[in-house]
């Protein structure tokens, strides 16, 4: 059981790590559109982008799938919600063995 639970924990850290970086690149996104920062900053121009490695192969199937709506990409949306649903099922299953 104590196993099990430290899994549970582990992936729900994953978990929450992923929708925090999610918000991040939203955020610095939002900051370079507006002109609030500019893109030759360069710490946070390389923020964002490693921060754009590391999730595009979790938005890219979501990209296939989704309807292509012109500048708004909802891919980031639907990551943070399946994830959402990930943390609910983490929850459930360890109220369910402890």
């Amino acid at each position: 059981m104590a196993f099990l639970d430290a899994i549970i924990q582990m992936v729900g850290i994953v978990t929450r790590v992923l929708i925090t970086l999610v918000i991040v690149q939203f955020v610095i996104g939002l900051l370079f559109a507006f002109n609030v920062v500019n893109h030759r900053n360069q710490f946070l121009s390389s923020v964002y982008d490693a921060i754009n490695r590391l999730l595009d192969p979790l938005f890219r199937p979501m990209r296939r799938f989704l309807p292509n709506t012109g500048a708004i990409d909802f891919s980031p949306l639907v990551l943070i919600i399946l994830l959402q649903f990930v943390m609910i099922l983490l929850d459930a299953l360890r109220s369910s063995i402890g």
